[in-house]
């Protein structure tokens, strides 16, 4: 080879990416990992993956640039809200971004042709290359023989016959390959991003419905408890338990209203803005009903914003009162 390359991979945390990774370190090729954050999908997984194939890993959030892809994704959705060809696209285009800060020569990631309906057919794959901008620069190792070369092969930085043709839904070729390579407790297929959850989507496709500039923190938000849109279409979510009830706090951002029942056991409930006097009123009276206070009890809140504080008085309600805008 006339010198040695550089790759930046793509590690979502699956054992694919940790392949991918052991069959371009059979080349001494010098490699960084790369995994994304958003509200969406976290980094614990890549970061873990990247240890077990023992890779320099750097996380990436794109958290903002991601909720607006989706929000319009050229390529549409998967089965749920997941826009999976657009998603892998722009993953690929921040990371370009980072293979020329780097100097590197190119990318790579852990598909497999053929392996994923949708987001790993041939055409997908090309699509994916487009809207990344790296024509030619994207390889993908475990399935390599079977795609065009990639510039990087033909300028003879990898050697192209060490590479593999492994394709479709069976795992048994991965398995076979963990085990030459000595991995053990490697993570089994499965996907990490909420979006493919069915009550997750339901209630993303609600708030951007109401609210199509919404942003991260009101996507975080609705991640913990329940959430109901109040009558002013105003974001009001309800904790579950008291692990939630931290959580929501902690989320609480300054122009959001935290409220809180002193005198009966009751979940916390934050108010997202705009919201008004009508819209405290209405969420305290739902945040008393998901509590302990017997029904038709006149129940104290207290409530805060910022630096603001004050109290609110609401009366407990049956839980069927709100159906209407409580989101599934």
């Amino acid at each position: 080879m006339a010198r040695k390359a550089k790759g930046i991979g793509l590690l979502s945390g699956g054992l694919d990416s940790i392949l991918a990774v052991k069959v371009l370190q059979d080349q001494q090729i010098d490699l960084l990992g790369l995994t994304f954050v958003t509200p969406f999908f976290g980094p614990s997984e890549g970061m873990a993956a990247g240890r077990m194939a023992e890779i320099e890993m750097r996380p990436v959030d794109i958290s903002a640039v991601h909720l607006e892809m989706l929000k319009n994704p050229r390529y549409g959705y998967g089965s749920r809200l997941n826009p999976c060809i657009d998603c892998h696209g722009l993953m690929l285009r921040e990371a370009a971004k980072i293979l020329q800060a780097e100097g590197a020569d190119f990318l790579f990631t852990g598909e497999v042709l053929s392996q994923r309906p949708m987001s790993q057919r041939r055409d997908s794959l090309r699509s994916v290359e487009k809207l990344s901008g790296l024509l030619g620069r994207i390889l993908r190792p475990l399935s390599a023989k079977l795609l065009p070369p990639t510039i990087v092969e033909e300028e003879g930085l990898i050697d192209r016959n060490q590479l593999l043709a492994i394709q479709g839904r069976s795992r048994r070729p991965q398995r076979e390959l963990a085990q030459k390579y000595g991995l053990k407790g490697y993570p089994q297929p499965g996907g990490g991003c909420i979006l493919t959850n069915e009550s997750f989507a339901n209630r993303l496709r609600k708030l951007l419905e109401i609210d199509p500039g919404a942003s991260v923190h009101e996507v975080e938000m609705i991640k913990w408890g329940r959430a109901f849109f109040l009558r002013n279409k105003t974001l009001c979510m309800v904790g579950r338990n008291e692990s939630e009830n931290l959580k929501l706090e902690s989320l609480a951002g300054a122009r959001d209203i935290v409220l809180k029942a002193r005198e009966h056991r009751g979940p916390t409930c934050v108010i997202l803005p705009p919201a008004g006097p009508i819209d405290l009123e209405e969420a305290a009276s739902i945040a008393v009903s998901y509590g302990d206070a017997p029904e038709g009890k006149e129940v104290r809140m207290e409530w805060r914003e910022g630096a603001a504080a004050g109290d609110v008085r609401a009366v407990s309600r049956p839980k069927e009162f709100f159906r209407g805008l409580l989101i599934a």
